[in-house]
């Protein structure tokens, strides 16, 4: 199921599912582009009603350099244990939203990352059992500000400003995205991103145990796993696009002030 919360034309918060325009499941990557929201006895079009992001967590746990390709690019080692930094409540962005920057900044960069949501309160989960915490995947843009991110070591000026982490458009469940889905990023219809799973350092398990090691996860929490290479600079105006295979598609624009 493609679970999704958006906002109806009367202002009333709802949730539904995802499906093809007929009504039927969704079997392919509509959401975000097409197809229809079925909630209760009525069915929405997409293009009528706000798309909210599919949680409100209490908290992003992101996940740095977990692609080696990235640390590559970054000119940085691979770390030996998953390097965790956090974005609040603050920093969350909906599907189809305009997204102001900071102003005053040399460099501001998209991040595609596959995100995890979780469906139930956890702490001490055993990599074994890490799954039975997962209520789906979402798509994710870590926006980063390089400017302050690469002063600084605990990245809340870099990482943590408002709006910062677009997610959306469905919280997709398990069976939805393969093992090896594939993440997609394009900046105004050019391909920027391009990797699969299969290529995380740490896994989907391996980092809700680490994390829950430490700290309590909250039902619609998140966690960003991490983005592959080919992280860029973005311009006022830039409409970015995230496709992650068994999701859907999350796209936003940016401004700059001056």
């Amino acid at each position: 199921m493609k679970q999704v919360r958006f906002r109806d034309p009367a202002g009333t918060v709802r949730t539904g599912e995802w499906v093809e325009a007929d009504g039927s499941p969704a079997t392919t990557d509509i959401a975000g582009d097409g197809g229809a929201i079925s909630s209760a006895d009525r069915t929405y079009n997409p293009d009528d009603v706000d798309i909210l992001p599919p949680s409100d967590p209490s908290k992003i746990v992101c996940v740095g350099r977990n692609y080696a390709a990235h640390a590559d690019e970054r000119g940085e080692d691979v770390p030996d244990r998953p390097l965790l930094f956090l974005k609040g409540p603050n920093a969350v962005a909906s599907h189809r939203s305009t997204i102001e920057l900071l102003p005053n900044k040399e460099k501001q960069e998209y991040e595609a990352e596959i995100a995890v949501i979780i469906g139930k309160q956890c702490r001490h989960v055993d990599e074994s059992e890490a799954m039975d915490v997962v209520a789906g995947y979402t798509c994710m843009v870590d926006l980063s500000n390089r400017d302050d991110q690469d002063r600084e070591t605990n990245w809340i000026r870099g990482k943590a400003f408002d709006n910062a982490a677009p997610l959306g458009p469905v919280c997709a469940t398990t069976d939805h995205v393969p093992a090896d889905a594939s993440v997609e990023l394009a900046v105004n219809g050019e391909q920027r991103q391009s990797s699969t799973r299969q290529h995380l350092i740490f896994s989907v398990p391996e980092l809700i145990a680490e994390i829950t090691t430490y700290m309590t996860l909250e039902p619609g929490d998140v966690i960003a796993t991490g983005t592959p290479e080919g992280v860029g600079p973005l311009s006022d105006g830039d409409r970015v696009s995230v496709r992650v295979e068994g999701v859907g598609k999350l796209t936003h624009t940016v401004t700059i002030p001056e």
